[in-house]
């Protein structure tokens, strides 16, 4: 109980941070607390209150519906980034969460890991391959669950490193702000005298058809 405890605490802060997020970036706050599910973000951080969390689910469903499939699937293709690393982030909490408990169902009658910290602790050590050898399975059950967490572990933080490369690399490519808008600059100017020589061209012949109508036949 105490694991699942811990995980649910983590879960809290996650959505709490979420719900902060939407609300402080909400166009209209008012809106979005009355309107936009705001309450029921809100309620649904609250640990006696979990059930609101299912209006997120619903909320979700209406958004893809009213989108439609070619667009959502448009949509996670643009976001592919950001999209994996929430993918990420819930396969990593999920993985920790149930390698825990069965490394505990294990692992407790041994007298090394006895607690759903205990568990925790060792879950997230092995996934990030640091290994300080403080807990470590001795039954054979721990030890093929410890071979997975390694497994799923070493690819999760792969994963989640390769996003913060691409995080840091993408904005190095990106032009500055005034030398972006310099360049749209110099564009519509260019276009512009474009247009006014085109212009002139049209004029300069409207003008030689009309001396040839006024010339006497």
């Amino acid at each position: 109980m105490a694991l699942i405890l811990y995980i649910d605490v983590a879960l809290t802060l996650i959505f709490l941070g979420d719900f902060t997020y939407r609300l402080l970036t909400a166009p209209t706050k008012w809106w979005y607390l009355r309107h936009g599910g705001g309450v029921f973000d809100f309620l649904g951080c609250l640990p006696g209150l979990r059930i609101f969390r299912l209006f997120r689910i619903l909320r979700a469903v209406r958004i893809i519906r009213r989108l439609g499939g070619p667009r959502v699937l448009r949509e996670l293709r643009e976001g592919f980034a950001s999209g994996t690393l929430y993918l990420v982030v819930f396969i990593g909490l999920t993985v920790l969460e149930f390698v825990g408990l069965a490394v505990l169902y294990f692992e407790q009658d041994t007298g090394n890991i006895t607690t759903g910290g205990d568990a925790l602790w060792w879950g997230y050590v092995t996934a990030t391959t640091v290994g300080y050898g403080d807990y470590y399975p001795e039954t054979r059950g721990g030890r093929i669950v410890g071979v997975f967490m390694l497994t799923v572990g070493v690819a999760l933080f792969a994963t989640f490193s390769g996003f913060l490369a691409n995080a840091f690399l993408s904005a190095k490519k990106q032009p500055s702000g005034p030398a972006l808008a310099e360049g749209d600059l110099n564009a519509a100017l260019r276009e512009v005298e474009r247009l006014l020589a085109e212009q002139q061209r049209a004029t300069a012949a409207l003008r030689a058809r009309l001396a040839e109508l006024e010339q006497p036949g």
